[in-house]
């Protein structure tokens, strides 16, 4: 989302965003010295609320939504999608209190924009109420960008937001950058939408890990543990991921499953009471035992996640542990084809070995592997 802020030295409205690569500003406009600093407060306060309900749309689109679930509304989404052109004009005409009160929209982001407008009245300065309304248009066409699969500009704020939906064009987009370097590369993080990034980066690692799997011998779905073993990685949810893949389910599902859950628990949503009621299961038995003040039942309780995901940023945290987990996947069948190389030495074979080059050769390898067999099952990506 967009920020916003009042220079009062300079008596300017700013904007200021993130992107992959730090924070951007922009001057949205001059305001007058003479203006109120708590009403120009509210503007900045109603402006940002605004830009957050505006993403809220791209981030929890209607196609999302599971057209078996009733309890879910995806008309409500629909139509809070639909209000970006009716939030323009409460710009400019706000619903204002009058003797009998005031109306208040339907929806968040309509009545935020009329927030917008109704602060822009009480400041009453014509020059910056065009300058905020061009800046809406701006904001709210930087989401329509981000839903088409374009993150250039503004609507580059949107690799840092957790999509319940993958773009086809920007797992295309993800799956070239993995195709050039399947380690895994930084425009991954700087110019692909995450959630997106992260179903072309379950595609990468299931291939990593066959890889992986056939030179160690160990199952595929389980690789990312024994290469914790060598070095220190974050292997819950590529586990979790390999598992699924494992049992036919496609990097899509995987990945949109897993994200979508995560943003229910940072709405204050159980998104599976039957695993939650299997991780508790443990907690109640040592109740039942020894009684709720038995010092087991803390590290139980420490073991019970509603997500191995951090909910605030769930697509971006996955594909971190994803592309960690391509890298672990080299570090299994590096050590393996080491103790091959060691179990049938070569005849030349020097007393002092080039360990660094060694390296480099051994990546190499894995990756041309990892792309044939990427190749080979292009069909599971979507």
């Amino acid at each position: 989302m967009t920020r916003y802020a009042v220079d009062p030295a300079r008596h300017e409205l700013i904007a200021t965003w993130e992107t992959g690569e730090g924070d951007l500003a922009i001057r949205v406009a001059t305001v007058p010295e003479a203006s109120d600093p708590v009403r120009l407060t509210r503007l900045t306060a109603a402006l940002a609320r605004l830009s957050t309900a505006a993403w809220h749309t791209y981030t929890h689109p209607a196609a999302a939504v599971d057209p078996l679930d009733p309890g879910e509304g995806d008309w409500r989404r629909e139509q809070e999608r639909g209000a970006f052109g009716e939030a323009l004009r409460a710009i400019t005409r706000p619903n204002l209190p009058d003797r009998a009160g005031i109306i208040l929209e339907y929806s968040p982001l309509l009545e935020f924009a009329h927030e917008v407008g109704r602060a822009l009245h009480a400041l009453a300065d014509r020059e910056l109420t065009a300058s905020v309304r061009e800046e809406v248009g701006v904001e709210l066409a930087a989401v329509e960008s981000a839903e088409l699969g374009s993150l250039t500009g503004r609507a580059g704020q949107a690799v840092l937001l957790s999509l319940e939906d993958a773009s086809p064009v920007q797992v295309a987009a993800a799956d070239q950058l993995f195709s050039q370097d399947p380690f895994g590369q930084e425009a991954l993080f700087t110019a692909v939408d995450p959630t997106s990034a992260a179903v072309a980066a379950a595609h990468w690692l299931h291939a990593a890990a066959e890889v992986a799997a056939e030179q160690s011998g160990h199952p595929t779905a389980s690789v990312i543990r024994f290469a914790d073993d060598i070095e220190a990685l974050p292997h819950e949810s590529p586990t979790h991921v390999l598992q699924l893949l494992e049992t036919g389910v496609t990097p899509y599902d995987a990945v949109t499953g897993l994200v979508g859950d995560a943003l229910q628990v940072a709405d204050g949503v159980l998104p599976d009471l039957v695993a939650f009621r299997a991780q508790v299961a443990p907690v109640e038995d040592l109740i039942a035992k020894y009684g709720a003040d038995d010092p087991k039942l803390r590290a139980e309780l420490s073991r019970i996640r509603l997500t191995p995901l951090d909910p605030w940023r769930p697509a971006r945290d996955l594909l971190e542990d994803l592309v960690s987990a391509v890298h672990g996947c080299w570090l299994l069948y590096a050590e393996h084809v080491e103790d091959a190389q060691d179990a049938h030495p070569a005849e030349d074979a020097r007393d002092v070995r080039d360990v660094q080059g060694e390296e480099v050769l051994s990546r190499t390898a894995f990756a041309d592997l990892v792309r044939a067999r990427a190749a080979r099952h292009r069909d599971r990506l979507i």
